[in-house]
């Protein structure tokens, strides 16, 4: 159970936390100590004279006195040394008097002490690098005035420690104590605020050389075990432990096209077309598809590598050598919703979807894969497990309303692999053949056809699909484990290293717009958006929805405004969002802060440059005036030819006929000249 506080001093804006009250002047009683200002009246025990109260300590205080009594001298004796010392700081005006003050009382134990007043002052002050200062200026809980570990948002924009704030309201206490709104009960924790604290607390230990990195032991593809599920704990969760078997081939995750025999050093012989597997995680280790839960295998900038048909999606069509395939995403995949197959907003062409679509424009090859959870099509293979069906091409890809009523991403594809399918009874694989007509494509929007030549081809001299164009060079890791000192052959993408400020203002990016918050907002779930991107996500809604039925007015019903993150009905919040001013503050300084140090670079920068011209225009003034001088060379029979060099403007050697030197070296800045 909570423990309940009987007496509550005055907060930053001058209003009594227990009756909520602004006091007048002659009922203040400030603290002899702390100097903390009391409503006389809501005190539990109070002054009896008004000698008492010029020497009247605020029950804070008191406590920290009497256990300065019961256990000597310790921390609490240090503490109040420091405030007595900081009361007769003359340096110092009221302000920053009470301030430091109110960073001494949340503290409550001074660090230990280091013989160095000057540190004690940084230590006391929270000094560090300045991402995680500015944090502890504008983000501190307005109880405790420490950076919270745990942060919760109320939805009147003010942050405070969830420990702090279960306290305040475990009182019974159900305005927000800094603006008297009312508040909720309970509160979810700021993810957004705890990763962006994460990250500058890790930044300063690094600066103080007390990050210490996690040493990671990488075990070779060639040391796994064949079969993923070789321990009791691997097999007690399922699936997860797929990354643990073996990778039989040597392609990179990002690899395009057919699995040739060139990367089967083993077998020689590559992955056939009609090789089937029991689980994913078997598809995984022969390289033909890595995602163990996606359909799609692709990033949005580089393209999409395979996909998997498995019925998820009521929209595909499927007709063998062709086949209509819907985008990812649309559905409530929250918690546990592994399952869902209602969807629940329109597909656009982002992430994974906007992979397929730039391996539609590119003409690049697809690895597709049939499901037996497909039951729909006669082309899925009837025995339990996937099937490799080859590879195919994206011609066109658009968008339509759905089944179900929202928009969905749609993909032709048409198979162009130099092996049979495995349904036909052919000998070659296949050979170029028209398009399909498609109905749908008559009310489609968002048209997209590829207008340049694929680079995925049909070579008639040849009589085989190929590449016409490089295939795309991989950026992700490769390991092949076939080095003569036993390490494994690993490639890496190189990232630009961020510093602390761009990792920050990265995690304080708008869930709508993706971009830095200008007039952040929290919701009651603890999701952050900008305030006009999360009004004109809902602009024109009504939040009461009137009804009529038989001739009759109804009851006004109230309007469900679902967030745009998660399910939660936030349509209470939306008839006054209130802007975290604490968490605009800090964005501000934030990007200020960037701005300053670009400026300074570009004025080092500029100031490298001028010095350098500056030194190389008083080298070649220097030059020139050593080149007047008058220096006595050889009178020699010149050619036409060593005619038309001397009048070229530019500076070479004055050869003599006999090809030696004939004069004087001079100095100059990018090494010698003979004059």
């Amino acid at each position: 159970m909570a423990d309940v506080i009987t007496d509550l001093p005055c907060n930053t804006d001058g209003i009594c936390m227990m009756c909520k009250r602004e006091p007048l002047p002659e009922d203040l009683l400030p603290c002899n100590t702390c100097a903390s200002p009391w409503h006389l009246p809501c005190l539990s025990v109070g002054p009896e004279t008004s000698a008492d109260a010029q020497l009247w300590d605020c029950p804070d205080c008191t406590n920290l006195t009497a256990s300065i009594g019961a256990g000597g001298a310790g921390t609490s004796g240090d503490l109040v040394a420091a405030i007595r010392a900081l009361e007769a700081d003359e340096s110092l005006n009221e302000t920053e008097k009470a301030k430091k003050r109110q960073q001494l009382m949340s503290k409550s134990v001074l660090p230990p002490s280091d013989g160095d007043g000057e540190n004690r002052v940084k230590k006391i002050n929270g000094s560090g690098n300045d991402v995680l200062d500015i944090l502890d200026k504008s983000l501190t809980c307005s109880f405790c005035h420490e950076l919270p570990e745990r942060p919760v948002t109320t939805p009147c924009g003010h942050n405070f420690c969830l420990k702090c704030y279960e306290k305040w309201v475990a009182q019974g206490k159900r305005t927000c104590a800094n603006c008297r709104r009312s508040i909720p009960s309970t509160l979810r924790i700021n993810s957004v605020l705890v990763a962006a604290i994460r990250i500058a607390k890790a930044s300063k230990c690094s600066i103080a050389g007390e990050y210490r990195p996690q040493v990671v032991h990488h075990i070779r593809n060639q040391d796994r075990p064949d079969n993923a599920f070789t321990t009791e704990r691997a097999k007690k969760p399922g699936n997860a432990n797929a990354a643990s078997g073996r990778i039989f081939v040597t392609t990179a995750q990002d690899h395009f096209g057919p699995v040739t025999a060139e990367y089967d050093p083993e077998r020689n012989q590559g992955v056939e077309v009609g090789r089937t597997w029991v689980l994913r995680m078997d598809c995984r280790q022969w390289g033909i598809h890595f995602p163990m839960v996606s359909g799609i295998a692709g990033q949005s900038e580089y393209g999409a590598q395979s996909v998997v048909l498995s019925g998820g999606y009521i929209d595909d069509e499927d007709h063998g050598e062709w086949f209509i395939y819907t985008g990812s995403g649309g559905k409530d995949l929250s918690g546990n919703k592994r399952t869902n197959k209602q969807h629940s907003k329109d597909q656009e062409f982002t992430k994974l979807n906007q992979a397929l679509k730039l391996s539609c424009v590119e003409g690049y090859p697809v690895r597709v894969v049939r499901s037996n959870k497909e039951k729909r099509s006669s082309y899925a293979p009837t025995e339990k497990g996937l099937r490799y069906d080859g590879v195919y091409r994206i011609e066109k890809c658009w968008r339509k309303i759905g089944t179900q009523g929202y928009k969905v991403c749609r993909y032709l594809f048409v198979r162009c692999d130099n092996e049979p399918a495995p349904w036909t009874s052919d000998d070659h694989g296949d050979r170029p053949r028209p398009l399909p007509v498609v109905i749908e494509l008559k009310n489609a929007i968002d048209i997209t056809e590829r207008t340049e030549s694929p680079s995925w081809d049909y070579d008639a001299e040849k009589k085989c699909w190929m590449w016409k164009k490089p295939p795309p060079l991989s950026r992700k890791m490769v390991d092949s484990g076939d080095l003569e000192d036993g390490t494994s052959k690993m490639r890496r993408v190189k990232q630009k290293e961020q510093n602390t400020k761009e990792k920050v203002l990265k995690k304080f990016k708008c869930e709508i717009c993706q971009k830095i918050m200008s007039e952040p907002v929290t919701t009651p779930c603890a999701h952050s958006f900008c305030k006009p991107c999360l009004e004109g996500a809902f602009a024109g809604i009504s939040l009461i929805k009137q009804r009529k039925g038989g001739g009759r007015t109804l009851r006004a019903q109230k309007n469900v405004i679902k967030c745009p993150t998660c399910p939660n009905d936030i349509a209470d919040f939306l008839q006054n969002p209130q802007v975290n001013k604490e968490l605009d503050n800090t964005i501000k300084l934030l990007q200020q802060k960037e701005e300053d140090a670009e400026e300074e670079e570009e004025a080092e920068e500029k100031n490298v440059e001028g010095e350098e011209d500056i030194h190389n225009a008083s080298e070649e003034t220097m030059d020139d005036d050593k080149d007047n001088i008058s220096v006595p060379v050889p009178q020699t029979e010149t050619t036409p030819q060593e005619t038309c060099e001397q009048k070229k403007p530019t500076r070479k050697r004055n050869k003599s006929s006999n090809g030696e030197n004939g004069g004087v070296m001079v100095k100059r800045s990018k090494g010698y000249k003979v004059a």
